[in-house]
């Protein structure tokens, strides 16, 4: 009766292309889905797509933002992404590059096109020596997220990417709250089940938003947070 899609935009966009007429309720991570050609606006989607999105990609600028105030010294980001995944081509070409140009920052951005690739890229982030790593959200990284997470604690590097990698050993996350996005798809499928039309059903964005700070993995790799940062945190992990 109903398609529930989480993961982003590839699955969504897979579901729609599969059914123009079985509602489909998008939610977790994803970019824009107005940009990403999915619903035709977030006041009125239009078609059988509707749901929540969080604007991951959107919150690029505040994850290096963060970054830095928790990495005083921070000057040279290594960002980590897949170039097959058009979301981390936009985050990495056109969002990330203005930020860190406000931020007085220069990234560095490294291809991941397949899991072969990363030890490469370990050895050669190991020679550049780069002050902070930042990884994207894609379904790649997704999967290696531990292997990245080691990577960072054994090279001492920061690291900030989202909720999921923090669990697996990252330094920081800053994203909106999925534990609230996905309680809100019940809604809509209770909703749509009752007769609602997902074309009429305004698309939910995030708000609640959370700022999550692995001090174990601080320890490990000698960094000292500021209480400032740590102050504003929604989630410590010790």
């Amino acid at each position: 009766d109903i398609i529930v899609v989480a993961s982003g935009d590839p699955w969504i966009r897979a579901a729609k292309n599969a059914t123009k007429t079985i509602p489909i309720v998008m939610t977790g991570g994803g970019s824009d889905p107005v940009e990403a050609g999915l619903v035709e606006s977030l006041a009125r989607p239009g078609g059988n797509v509707t749901g929540t999105t969080t604007f991951a990609r959107e919150l690029a600028g505040k994850r290096l933002e963060l970054l830095k105030e928790a990495v005083t010294k921070l000057v040279r980001v290594a960002v980590l992404y897949d170039p097959a995944n058009s979301g981390d081509i936009v985050e990495v070409k056109e969002l990330l590059p203005a930020d860190a140009r406000a931020l007085k920052l220069t990234i560095q951005p490294w291809e991941i096109r397949a899991v072969d690739d990363f030890e490469k890229v370990f050895a050669a982030l190991n020679k550049q020596r780069p002050d902070g790593l930042y990884v994207t959200g894609s379904p790649l990284m997704g999967a290696n997220r531990k292997r990245i997470a080691d990577f960072a604690i054994k090279s001492r590097l920061p690291s900030v990417s989202n909720r999921a990698y923090v669990d697996a050993g990252g330094l920081m996350s800053y994203g909106a709250d999925l534990a609230d996005s996905y309680r809100r798809v019940a809604i809509y499928v209770d909703k749509i089940l009752k007769g609602a039309k997902p074309a009429d059903l305004p698309v939910e964005q995030p708000t609640k938003f959370e700022l999550v700070i692995n001090l174990k993995t601080a320890k490990q790799i000698g960094v000292t947070i500021p209480q400032k940062v740590l102050a504003r945190a929604d989630k410590v992990i010790k």
